[in-house]
C-alpha cells in the first residue's frame, strides 16, 4: 500500500499542545459538547505536510499512530476541546430552520502561520444536529473534499483546507454500502450565514450580537473605524469577499453546486465540497449537483445565488440596524464589484495588462462562442495563453500568428466565427504599450491553470484507494498543488476528459 506524501514511520513525538478555543467562548447557546465517535482499525488515506508544518506539527507527529487516532476522532489530545455548533439556513431557496454540524465536529484552534485556525473532524460521527443523518462521511467524498481544498488553494482561490483523510473499513449506507472515513478541515473560521440566520430567526438578538460583535473584532476590525452602522459595515465587507470569491469561481469554471446559505463562509471561503465540479466542456448552463433537478445552483446562476444569499444574511443582521435601508445599502455594491472582479481576471486570462472600453464585450463574444461549441474549458484558456508566444512585435506576420492560434483553433467547430474573434483579440493585446508576447505569455500560463480536478481525475484516485492503492490520489495531489506549472510524466492529467466521464453523477449524498 502506498501512502500518498508519505512519511516515515515513527513513534509518537511531542504531542502537539497550545490549542485555544475562542468559538467556545460564545456561549453555550452556540454549540454542544460531544466528543467525536470512534472508528475501528483507522488507516492514512492522505496527508498534507505543507498544512502541517504551517500549523507547527511535526512530519514525525504527523506519521504517528496517536496523529492518526486523533484526526479519525478516537482518540482527544490535551486541549482539544471538541463541540458541534448550531446554525440554521435557506437550502435550495427554502428555510430549512435549524441545521448544525450534523456530522462536523470542532476541535479547537492551532496557531497557524497566517494566525489562528480552526480544526474541524468532519465524518466524526453523530451530533445534535444530525437530523436523519448517521454523521458520517464516506471515502469517496472525503477524498473529493481533500483533494478540491486544496486544488483551490494552489489556484488562489479562497478556501477551507484539508490536513489530512483517514479511512476505516466500517460500513456506511448511501445509494450503496460504503465505507468511512474522515477529513480534517481547516479556516479561520467555518461560521457561516447559517450562524445569523439561526440566531436572527430564532428572536435571540442577544446571541446574534455576541457573534457579530466576535467576527468584527476577530476578523474585520475596519467596520468599526468606518461611519455608518457597524452592522452595515460588516455586511457590507462580507459581501465584497463573497464577490471576489465567486468571481474567481467563474474565471476558472468551478461549480460549486450547493450554494445554500448554511455552506456560505462569513469570511468569503469556499466550504463544504459537496457536489462541486471544475467545468469540462464550457456550458453555463452547467448543473452539476444531480440533485439539483430544477437547476438553481447551476454555474452561469452562482453569482446571482451569492447576492441571494448576501440578502439573507441582511434579513438575519436587521435586528442590529436602525433601518432596513442600511442594509439595502450595504448589498448594493455587489452589484457593480462582482463583475468588475470578474473582467479584471477575464482580462488577465486574455493577457490583458489594462482595462479599455470593448473588453466586456471582446470577453462575451468568445464566451458565447465556446459555448455554442462545447469548447473544453481549461484545455481552452491554456492553449491560448501558448499561442501567444507565436506573436511577437505589432509588426509580425500573420502567417506566423496563424500557425501560433491553430491548436485553439482546433477546439472550434465554428472556425471562421473563432478566426473573427482572434483577429480581434490579437489586435487589443498588440495595441498595449510596450506590448511584449513573451511576458504576456507568462502572466497568461500563470492564470490559466494546466491541470483543475476534472470529476473523472477524482474518480480515478477514489475507484483505487477502494483497492487500497493510494498512489493515484498522490500523483494527483501532486499536480494539483502547482496546477500552473507542467509537471513531466503529468500530462495525461491535463488532456480531454474520457467520454465516460459525461457519465459522472455527482450528489449531495456523502
Amino acid at each position: 500500500m502506498t501512502l500518498p506524501h508519505a512519511l516515515p514511520p515513527a513513534p509518537a513525538t511531542e504531542t502537539p499542545t497550545g490549542w485555544t478555543h475562542r468559538f467556545a467562548g460564545l456561549g453555550r447557546e452556540f454549540y454542544t459538547e460531544l466528543r467525536p465517535t470512534p472508528l475501528p482499525a483507522p488507516y492514512w488515506v492522505g496527508r498534507n505536510p505543507a498544512l502541517a508544518r504551517e500549523l507547527g506539527l511535526r512530519d514525525d507527529w504527523m506519521a504517528s499512530d496517536e496523529a492518526l487516532q486523533a484526526f479519525t476522532g478516537n482518540q482527544l489530545l490535551p486541549g482539544m476541546r471538541p463541540l458541534a455548533s448550531v446554525y440554521s439556513g435557506h437550502q435550495f431557496g427554502q428555510w430549512a430552520g435549524q441545521l448544525g454540524d450534523g456530522r462536523a465536529i470542532l476541535l479547537g484552534e492551532l496557531a497557524g502561520t497566517d494566525g489562528p485556525q480552526e480544526i474541524q473532524l468532519k465524518g466524526a460521527g453523530l451530533t445534535p444536529y444530525s437530523r436523519m443523518g448517521d454523521g458520517r462521511a464516506v471515502l469517496r467524498s472525503s477524498i473529493r473534499e481533500f483533494l478540491c481544498s486544496e486544488a483551490m488553494h494552489a489556484l488562489g482561490i479562497p478556501t477551507s483546507r484539508a490536513l489530512c483523510v483517514t479511512g476505516s473499513d466500517q460500513p456506511v449506507r448511501r445509494e450503496e454500502i460504503e465505507t468511512a472515513a474522515v477529513v480534517t478541515r481547516v479556516a479561520p473560521s467555518f461560521i457561516r450565514f447559517g450562524h445569523f440566520e439561526h440566531f436572527s430567526h430564532s428572536g435571540q438578538h442577544a446571541q446574534l450580537r455576541t457573534l457579530a460583535d466576535f467576527v468584527i473584532d476577530q476578523f474585520y476590525p475596519d467596520c468599526r473605524a468606518l461611519p455608518g452602522n457597524v452592522y452595515a459595515n460588516l455586511l457590507e465587507a462580507v459581501s465584497a469577499r463573497t464577490a471576489e470569491m465567486v468571481a474567481q469561481w467563474q474565471a476558472v469554471g468551478f461549480c460549486h453546486g450547493v450554494m445554500n446559505t448554511d455552506n456560505m463562509s462569513i469570511l468569503g471561503l469556499t466550504i463544504d465540497y459537496g457536489p462541486f465540479q471544475f467545468l469540462d466542456a464550457y456550458n453555463p448552463r452547467h448543473i452539476c449537483n444531480h440533485s439539483d433537478s430544477a437547476g438553481r445552483y447551476r454555474y452561469m446562476r452562482q453569482p446571482g445565488i451569492a447576492h441571494w444569499n448576501l440578502y439573507c444574511l441582511g434579513q438575519a443582521l436587521l435586528p442590529l440596524m436602525e433601518d432596513p435601508q442600511q442594509a439595502l445599502d450595504a448589498l448594493e455594491p455587489y452589484k457593480a464589484l462582482f463583475p468588475a472582479a470578474l473582467q479584471r481576471r477575464m482580462g488577465a486570462k486574455l493577457g490583458l495588462g489594462t482595462v479599455m472600453a470593448g473588453d466586456e464585450a471582446l470577453t462575451e463574444q468568445l464566451m458565447a462562442l465556446m459555448a455554442q461549441d462545447a469548447v473544453d474549458f481549461t484545455l481552452f484558456w491554456r492553449r491560448l495563453s501558448n499561442a501567444v508566444a507565436g506573436f511577437a512585435e505589432p509588426g509580425a506576420g500573420a502567417a506566423a500568428a496563424s500557425a501560433a492560434i491553430e491548436p485553439v483553433r482546433d477546439l472550434f467547430l465554428q472556425r471562421e466565427a473563432f478566426d473573427a474573434w482572434a483577429l480581434q483579440w490579437r489586435g487589443r493585446l498588440q495595441s498595449q504599450p510596450g506590448f511584449d508576447a513573451r511576458l504576456t505569455q507568462v502572466l497568461m500560463l500563470s492564470t490559466n491553470p494546466h491541470v483543475v480536478l476534472r470529476n473523472h481525475l477524482g474518480e480515478i484516485a477514489i475507484q483505487r484507494a477502494r483497492e487500497g492503492d493510494f498512489s493515484a490520489l498522490q500523483r494527483l495531489q501532486t499536480a494539483l498543488e502547482t496546477p500552473f506549472t507542467e509537471l513531466p510524466g503529468h500530462d495525461d492529467l491535463a488532456d480531454f476528459p474520457p467520454d465516460w466521464a459525461a457519465h459522472i453523477e455527482i450528489s449531495c449524498s456523502s
